[in-house]
């Protein structure tokens, strides 16, 4: 499956985007989808995960309540809406695929190229 990101851009703090993540190649119905990302310096770390079903949905401690991950997959596409967004939200944003059985714990082996995502403050 090949993953297209897009959505990222430069925004002031307390404002929102709305990424979105395309498949080619494969429905994303097969696959446990999820969003990382990773800032200058740091580590990529997990910032949300959906389940095939879309039953289980998991989010980083700091997003909660701020980000909404959804699918759709009849569009082959993930979203991830973010809000309130804060300067340490300032990031390359990924999307990835696992081929789970069940649940979004991955491994997550297939990535998109990123969108940057910079908040002013």
């Amino acid at each position: 499956v090949q993953l297209q990101a897009s959505g990222g851009g430069l925004v002031q703090a307390g404002g929102s985007l709305r990424l979105s993540c395309v498949a080619s190649g494969r429905t994303i119905s097969s696959y446990a989808m999820g969003w990382f990302r990773q800032a200058p310096g740091k580590e990529r770390e997990r910032v949300a995960t959906i389940s095939k079903s879309g039953s289980t949905i998991s989010y980083l401690d700091f997003v909660k309540g701020r980000f909404t991950i959804s699918r759709d997959n009849a569009k082959n596409t993930v979203y991830l809406q973010m809000n309130s967004l804060k300067p340490e939200d300032t990031a390359v944003y990924y999307c990835s695929a696992s081929a789970v059985r069940v649940g979004v714990s991955g491994p997550y082996d297939y990535w998109g190229q990123g969108t940057l995502v910079t908040v002013s403050s």
